[in-house]
């Protein structure tokens, strides 16, 4: 029976692993009770997420998760909960125009549990509820930077077509 394939292996598939994980800065300012002040009544909790990527060697990859969670009772604020938290990742064998997708909406969507985990064991530690963040789905952020961006560059080359007639 000949081989089809004239005795080449095949070419090994995408491989993605992460190394390890990690609170790289973490901040609970626990300002209600710095104050003396009582937190009553329901707060509203804003939550800010962005993320970083960096090329930490051959085939790794450092993504992290910025979050920042800001919590106040009217004008009073309550706390501010600032995490940044990454992980260490392995990929191989991924083509490069499909490297910035992965390591923008895969790999955080594989850290964001842990990151998860943490912001209520903090919240519930500092003396709150715990916050219970919504989960993130990390392709419709990666989908609305990437139409922000085309937009962006769109509106810069009509004011540069612009200026020069």
């Amino acid at each position: 029976m000949a081989d089809e394939t004239n005795g080449a292996t095949p070419p090994p598939g995408p491989r993605l692993q992460i190394v390890t994980q990690y609170v790289r800065d973490m901040s609970f300012e626990n300002i209600a009770v710095q104050k003396g002040i009582a937190a009553e009544g329901k707060p509203d909790v804003k939550v800010q997420v962005n993320l970083d990527a960096q090329k930490r060697g051959d085939e790794r990859y450092e993504v992290a998760i910025k979050l920042k969670a800001d919590s106040a009772i009217g004008e009073q604020q309550v706390f501010i909960l600032e995490l940044d938290y990454a992980g260490l990742f392995v990929i191989q064998n991924v083509p490069d125009d499909q490297l910035h997708a992965l390591l923008m909406i895969e790999c955080p969507r594989l850290i964001f549990p842990f990151v998860r985990r943490l912001v209520g064991d903090v919240t519930r530690d500092g003396g709150y509820p715990p916050l219970n963040l919504e989960i993130i789905d990390f392709l419709a952020l990666y989908r609305a930077e990437i139409a922000r961006r085309q937009s962006a560059a769109k509106a810069e080359e009509d004011s540069e077509a612009a200026a020069e007639t």
